[in-house]
């Protein structure tokens, strides 16, 4: 809870003396079921451009005040919900049951009413900006309104409540109008209610408990707050936000992909206006926390996922899948690749269809090639694992080879044990190393080795049986088979 601040508020208003600090709260509305969804997950923690709906509507948020002033009205899945947005550092409200909007704000009260006021945003409402956030509680104090109410005009605007204002010229509203309310007039109007609003805080919890459950699903709608305030002379005023697409919730599947799909799209132009050539950005899935520095190029069919970070001058090709993982300048992923939480360094080439598994560490200028695997491993500058190989829980020094087929057999069907292989060694094809272990520096390894036993530096090691040969034992066996 915020704590109490002594500066001195103006009666019958909302804004404090000459000189004092102005505190805003951001109060998020992310109780509801999301019964439209069909879903037994929370409605704000479904995910559009890589992450949950309230977690955009959180960024945005903070972008404005500290995540200290940022609450979050939580309910259906409430623990889940915490959960997921934790790391935020936003706070909480509990809000239970959930009897509607107005009901989470008067849950809210006691967080909120050291506050001169507060912005109220949709949680599933993941396109908001915080230039629009800015924008709606600047107008707000200049208006010194009780209530604003952030509006758009849609040009299919059914469904909505209408905004009626007092004059088409006035910044005054007269009424929120529902749909099912609505004249034939009123129903041609195109400025609809968002759902986002600033309120001055003592005058919402001035007035908040007059409202009613006059309603078929008997709750408290914060939207009925317009009326309220009205009829007790407060000033209820609105502004249009500059794009319409900014308060559209996800409350459909189909609402979320079509928010999904422009985000994206969004998150493409962004790259490409800092320097990024995206081929066929409509077939790639692009993370908004992704981060891709100048001149790298991304090929059709590509998905970077989560909070990646790919430097300059990189190709990405088709087909590949990154997440959470970090490329440096000037590598080359080839076709096929999947790269997971994994960290690349410069110049190193991979693929195609290389699996860097949580964990890989690949060093400098290193190959990793065809069908090679890695998990948890620090592959180092200029070592090379070209060919259909597993390679896991180990440590690989500079300038090693490591021959197709090769394997560390890092589990012993109770623990995970390391390999470590020192700078320069060569191991040879088919190779099976059975950690723990450790080769030194500058040894080899012969080909189709089972190595069980530490390899010192500058040695030879060879771990197969002794080849034999022996002439004529297929024509015997074959005469023996047609005598029987």
């Amino acid at each position: 809870m915020p704590k109490s601040r002594k500066s001195k508020r103006v009666t019958g208003g909302s804004f404090s003396a000459p000189g004092a600090t102005r505190k805003s709260a951001i109060a998020i509305l992310a109780a509801g079921k999301g019964t439209r969804l069909k879903s037994r997950h929370p409605k704000v923690l479904h995910e559009v451009g890589g992450q949950a709906l309230l977690a955009h509507v959180i960024a945005a948020a903070k972008k404005i005040v500290p995540p200290e002033d940022v609450f979050a009205i939580i309910g259906h899945e409430a623990e889940r919900v915490r959960q997921a947005v934790a790391h935020t550092g936003v706070q909480f409200v509990l809000q239970q049951p959930q009897r509607g909007t107005g009901h989470a704000l008067m849950t809210a009260g006691e967080a909120l009413r050291d506050y001169d006021d507060v912005v109220v945003l949709s949680g599933d409402a993941p396109m908001i900006t915080a230039n629009t956030i800015s924008r709606l509680r600047q107008f707000h104090r200049q208006k010194k309104a009780a209530m604003t109410i952030l509006t758009a005009h849609l040009a299919h605007p059914a469904g909505y409540g209408r905004v009626v204002r007092k004059t088409r010229t006035s910044d005054e509203v007269r009424a929120i109008v529902e749909e099912k309310s609505a004249t034939p007039a009123q129903k041609k109007m195109k400025e609809i209610n968002s759902g986002f609003y600033a309120f001055s805080v003592p005058a919402l919890y001035r007035y908040l408990d007059r409202l009613g459950t006059d309603n078929p699903h008997a709750e408290f709608y914060l939207t009925d707050m317009a009326a309220v305030l009205g009829k007790a002379g407060e000033r209820v005023v609105a502004v249009a936000a500059d794009d319409p697409q900014e308060i559209l919730g996800g409350n459909t599947r189909a609402e979320l992909v079509a928010i999904d799909r422009q985000l994206r799209m969004q998150k493409g132009r962004q790259l490409m206006n800092e320097g990024v050539t995206i081929f066929y950005p409509e077939t790639c899935v692009i993370d908004t926390g992704v981060e891709i520095a100048p001149d790298t190029v991304v090929e059709p069919f590509v998905q970077i996922l989560g909070t990646t970070r790919i430097g300059a001058e990189c190709r990405i090709r088709s087909f590949s899948v990154i997440r959470n993982s970090v490329i440096g300048d000037g590598v080359l992923v080839r076709p096929g690749c999947v790269i997971d939480e994994s960290h690349v360094q410069a110049g190193a080439v991979l693929g195609p269809y290389s699996h860097l598994r949580p964990g890989s560490e690949i060093g400098e200028g290193a190959h990793v090639g065809n069908f090679v695997e890695t998990k948890k491993i620090r592959l180092g500058k200029g070592s090379k694992a070209n060919h259909l190989t597993y390679l896991g829980d180990a440590e690989i020094g500079a300038g090693v080879n490591i021959g197709a087929g090769t394997i560390t057999c890092n589990y012993d069907g109770r623990h995970k044990h390391k390999t470590v292989i020192e700078d320069g060694v060569f191991v040879g094809s088919d190779s099976t190393l059975v950690a723990p272990l450790r080769v030194g520096r500058d040894a080899y390894i012969g080909a189709a080795s089972c190595i069980t036993e530490d390899v010192p530096p500058d040695s030879l090691a060879v771990g197969r049986s002794r080849q034999i040969v022996k002439e004529g034992w297929v024509r015997t066996r074959r005469a023996s088979k047609s005598g029987s």
